[in-house]
Order: structure tokens, then sequence, then C-alpha cells
């Protein structure tokens, strides 16, 4: 019987795939290109009260599982203490068998806090208490501290337009801080003109613009103004949140009628939406292109579905799922707009349904070019999919199809300081595949070559294709 995460065999059931993982994956240094972690807390080096408040404060895949186990929202996202919430998520754990957080979580436990055990209602106050203990003792464990242990080189978070950008300017400018921390551009709520507050969000967009943008030429300008900013402090890619990828070009005439009518609270079709949001995007990737920015999309999820849930706690909570969209006759359109007109920037697709994995590949396939190597790429399993068979998956229809060993590896997108421990996991997953086809012939065992694939995708290819 293999041992529970053992450190020499965890996701990796042959010789080659072990000798990959430990001898060139698991050394090398992070670039985490997306994640949701708040550049303030990284400069103020913030020190966490308690293992709940690290653990469980924002993480909303612990959350859906604790609500998939009957528990009250009080012990999740409520007023109940702590201790209250952990023993809570304690007895919840072991019913995940088969669910990634179980080994996520003991990962996380392992890697941070000493803890080799299995968390369990029985096991929770000692877990509670051993790393409560560490939490206040060990300078190491504070959000400055995590990153550099985890061997973290580059974070690249996720920053509204309108943002100053204050934070990042402080850690730029520290020196005693080796690990890079560039903003990432995420204009959403100025393209996505059929979410709640997108009036309200134009109002904040003037204001960081210092004039009124009643027109669609307006608000390009002043997305352009913000991308130039951005450019200025660091910023190396762009990033936007789609229920659908669309590709509907209008003039612009009809798409400054649709920024009114959203203005005035008056309901638009799908039509106006859709055209309103081609009109940003294309303008918004002939700008990345300019400055050899990534344009990142992500699409095909359900945002907010539980309108009860979501009124009561707002986005972002756990209330969110896999949807089927219509996104793969879109994509090709744009990406052939922005091709024929030679401002096809380099563009990174993560669709959160697995169903859209071979077309996204053979996509990529399609529109590549001199500019890097896998210019375009299929973004890794994302959210719901970034789990063994999810990442197996992807891996697979991504070396059936095209060039795995030009693929840019694994992201957090989290919001928890914890969750570089989901790197080795990938990294595990990725070698672990790798060394089964070693084992079957279907590649040859030459551990230079192989070595040096692993370290790639690990770590070199996202470092050449983000210019860190």
């Amino acid at each position: 019987m293999t041992p529970f995460l053992s450190e020499q065999t965890f996701l990796l059931d042959t010789e080659a795939g072990q000798k990959l993982y430990h001898q060139y994956a698991q050394g090398m240094p992070i670039a985490d290109y997306h994640c949701h972690i708040d550049p303030k807390e990284i400069w103020e080096d913030r020190r966490f009260d308690d293992l709940a408040q690290v653990w469980l404060g924002g993480d909303h895949y612990k959350w859906r599982l604790m609500r998939g186990n009957g528990v009250e929202e009080d012990f999740i996202t409520g007023e109940r203490s702590g201790w209250e919430k952990f023993k809570k998520f304690a007895e919840t754990l072991p019913r995940a068998i088969g669910n990634p957080m179980v080994e996520w979580c003991h990962l996380e436990l392992k890697n941070y806090f000493g803890y080799e055990g299995f968390l369990t209602g029985a096991t929770a106050r000692e877990v509670w208490e051993q790393c409560n203990h560490k939490l206040r003792t060990d300078p190491a464990l504070t959000a400055r501290g995590l990153i550099l242990q985890s061997n973290v080189e580059m974070i690249g978070t996720t920053d509204d337009p309108c943002s100053d950008l204050s934070y990042h300017k402080k850690l730029a400018a520290d020196e005693s801080f080796p690990v890079k921390v560039l903003p990432s551009f995420r204009p959403d709520p100025a393209v996505n003109i059929q979410k709640p507050g997108f009036a309200a969000y134009i109002q904040r967009l003037e204001g960081a613009a210092g004039r009124s943008l009643g027109t669609i030429d307006e608000v390009k300008q002043a997305l352009s103004e913000r991308i130039a900013y951005f450019d200025a402090h660091g910023c190396r890619s762009a990033d936007h949140g789609l229920d659908a990828l669309v590709c509907r070009p209008v003039s612009d005439s009809v798409a400054t009628a649709a920024l009114k009518k959203a203005r005035r609270g008056e309901s638009l079709t799908q039509e106006e939406i859709e055209g309103y949001q081609t009109a940003l995007l294309l303008h918004c990737a002939r700008e990345y292109a300019k400055r050899g920015w990534v344009m990142q999309l992500h699409f095909s999820c359900m945002r907010n579905p539980n309108s009860r849930m979501v009124a009561l706690l707002g986005p972002d909570t756990g209330f969110d799922s896999m949807a089927v969209t219509d996104s793969c006759g879109a994509a090709y359109r744009l990406m052939d707009l922005l091709e024929q007109e030679g401002s096809l920037p380099k563009t990174v697709l993560y669709s959160l349904n697995p169903a859209d994995n071979a077309w996204i590949d053979t996509l990529i396939g399609a529109f590549q070019g001199p500019e890097a190597p896998g210019k375009l790429q299929h973004g890794c399993a994302w959210w719901f999919n970034d789990h063994k068979q999810g990442m197996e998956e992807h891996l697979t229809s991504l070396a059936n199809l095209s060039l795995l060993g030009n693929f840019i590896g694994m992201l957090t997108d989290s919001r928890s300081f914890l969750s570089y421990a989901r790197h080795e996991y990938f990294r595990r997953v990725l070698c672990g595949l790798l060394g089964r086809w070693v084992e079957q012939g279907r590649y040859p065992d030459d551990e230079e070559l192989l070595g040096g694939l692993v370290q790639d995708i690990c770590y070199r290819n996202a470092k050449r294709y983000f210019n860190l």
C-alpha cells in the first residue's frame, strides 16, 4: 500500500516520473502569472491571527465543501469564531475523498506547518494548536515569508484599471523583497456592459480619466491611457473574464448607443451587449499587441447562478459553475480579425468547460506566429478542472494536438498565500504523466531532454512568455 502523500511517490507511479519530479521539477522557481493576492498584504507583510484566517478566509473552494456538507453559513462566512469555522471544515474534509481539496489541504499543512497527519474532527484541535503556534512564532509564516519559502520569483496580481497601483510602486522600490509583484490589467467592469454596477463603474473610470466618457471612442481612449499607465509600472499581461467569448463587430455609433442605454439603466439586447464588448475587446487587444503584453481570456463560466446567496454575500463567494457556451466560433472570428490587421497579441485561452479542450488546442495551432514559441496558449486546467483528471485531460489534449513542450504551466488563481502547494501538485501530475509515457515506450528515456522539457513547462516557458 502506498502511504498517503508519500514524498517520494505521491502522483508519481513510475521511476521515470519520480526522477523527473525530484531532480528537475521540484526545485524550479514559481512564476505565478495570474492570481488574486492583494499587493497591500504583501507590502504590509501581513501576519495572520490564526489558521482560519490564513486558510479559510476568502477560500471559496473550502466554503463549497462545507455547504455541501450542510454546514450553516454562519460557520462559513458568518460571525462564528475562527476555531468554530475550522472545526466544521475539519469535520467536512474526510467526506471529500477523491476531491483534490483533500490533497491540497494536506500538502499545505505539511509544507508550511509540518503537520503530517490527517485532518478530521477528531484531530482538529491538535492541528489548530500546532499551526497557530507556528503562525505566532515562525517569522517565515508572514505574507512575504510564505512567498519566499515557496520559491516564488514573480506574482501577477489582478488589478482594476482605475487603480493607482500604489502598492506595486512601493514593492518595486523595496530592495529588501526580491520577488517581482507585477500588476495585471483587468478591465471586466468596463467591458461587461450587461453586469450590475456597469454605469457606476463608468463614473469611476471618468474620475480616473479626468473627463466624461459619453462615447465608445472616449471609453477606448480612457482605457488606452490606463493601459499606458500600467505598462509604465511593469504590467506584462491583461486578463478578461467573460461569460462567453464574443465577436460581433459594430460601428462606433452602435456601440455608443449601447453605452448610453446602459448608463441610463435601460435593458440591452444580446446583440447590443456583444457589439459593445467586441468593440472594447478588439481595441484592448490592439493596445496589448503594441506593448508585447499577453492577453488572457477566461470563459465558459456561469457566474453567480444562485441569486439569493449572491445577494446576501456578493460575488466570489463560491456560487459559480461551469457553463456550456458557443465560444468556439467567436474565438476563431476574434483571432482572425486581429490576425488580419497584424494586431493579434500573445493570447492565453482558458475555458471552465473541459469539453472545450480539443477545439482550443486546434484553434491555437491555426494562429501561431514567430513572435514567441506557443504565441497562442491553451491555459492550464482552470478552477474546477485543476485536479489530477482535469490536468491530465488538458495536458493530453494539448500534447495530442499541439506542442506540450511550449506550454506555460501552472498558476494559482488564488487569494491564498498557501496555494503555492498547487504548483507542487501540478508538477507531480505532469511528471507522473510524462513518466508513464516513457515507461510505455512512447518517448525515449532521455533524462537530459525530458528534464529540460519539464523545467521549461514548470517555469522557463512562462518566464520567457511574459518577458520576466
